[in-house]
């Protein structure tokens, strides 16, 4: 029997946990369900239909524990699917998106840069972004592989972390971007770090907290008649559970068990 009343959130591992915070603080009293399809991650290397077929598995796992509303909790699964998963389900689908306009009102020297997955960088929704708002602002792109991947293992601020943040910032500096853009879910559990590594002068922008408040607007909107169920936050994983929970527990703050998908939609 589906059950009713959840919101949820998914991303191709441990990153949407940043998303997922920003909703819990803004809609306290939401049931969530979030999906770390960390069997499958990263999705940054993977085909486009690779993750539209991974994300059309997890919104129907969703769908199935009574999700009202999801949000896809990653900017390269957002680029891949959210358009398919919107004519697939009649229900609110959020999708993310880096953090282009804003990022383009805070730079003070009209530099930004992007720290992203290569997926994302290449996909047309991407470019869509800059046309529409980089106007005469300077935009730099960097690829990051591996970051995703030390967030992923926990390593949020080892030597090999910091080096790769290092590596991935050091050209954006150098070409004088004041303001960089975080442009993948698992990035602001690097900002510390990232930040340190480029300075105080350097803004860091990311989308979580917008996205929470997009997605509160759109329930309003569409499920104006829609009662919250009682305040709990499920966690699921097509990796493996006992990892997933601990590294889930350190990123959300707090004890979580992660309970395995079944093995239809793993």
């Amino acid at each position: 029997m589906q059950k009713t009343g959840a919101i949820g959130v998914f991303d191709s591992g441990v990153g949407g946990l940043s998303v997922l915070r920003h909703i819990r603080q803004l809609l306290p009293n939401e049931r969530l369900i979030y999906v770390a399809d960390s069997g499958h991650v990263p999705y940054g290397d993977k085909s486009r239909e690779y993750i539209e077929a991974r994300s059309l598995t997890i919104a129907r796992f969703l769908q199935q524990q009574g999700a009202e509303a999801i949000v896809i909790a990653c900017n390269t699964a957002s680029a891949a699917a959210a358009a398919t998963l919107r004519n697939q389900f009649d229900m609110p689908i959020i999708a993310m998106e880096p953090a282009v306009k804003p990022a383009v009102a805070a730079t003070r020297n009209g530099i930004v840069g992007v720290l992203a997955t290569t997926g994302t960088l290449a996909s047309a929704r991407f470019a869509a972004l800059l046309e529409r708002y980089a106007g005469e602002v300077e935009i730099i792109t960097q690829g990051c592989p591996g970051l995703v991947e030390q967030v992923e293992a926990g390593e949020l601020a080892g030597a090999q972390t910091r080096a790769l943040v290092g590596q991935y910032t050091r050209p954006l500096l150098a070409r004088g971007a004041d303001t960089l853009i975080l442009g993948c879910t698992h990035y602001p559990f690097l900002a510390a770090v990232i930040a340190d590594v480029a300075g105080g002068n350097v803004a860091l922008v990311d989308t979580g907290a917008a996205v929470a408040r997009h997605l509160q607007r759109r329930i309003q909107e569409e499920l104006p008649s829609r009662k919250s169920a009682h305040a709990t936050d499920e966690f699921f994983t097509s990796g493996d559970a006992g990892q997933a929970s601990r590294i889930m527990s350190a990123l959300w703050g707090a004890d979580v068990v992660v309970k395995q998908l079944p093995q239809e939609f793993m």
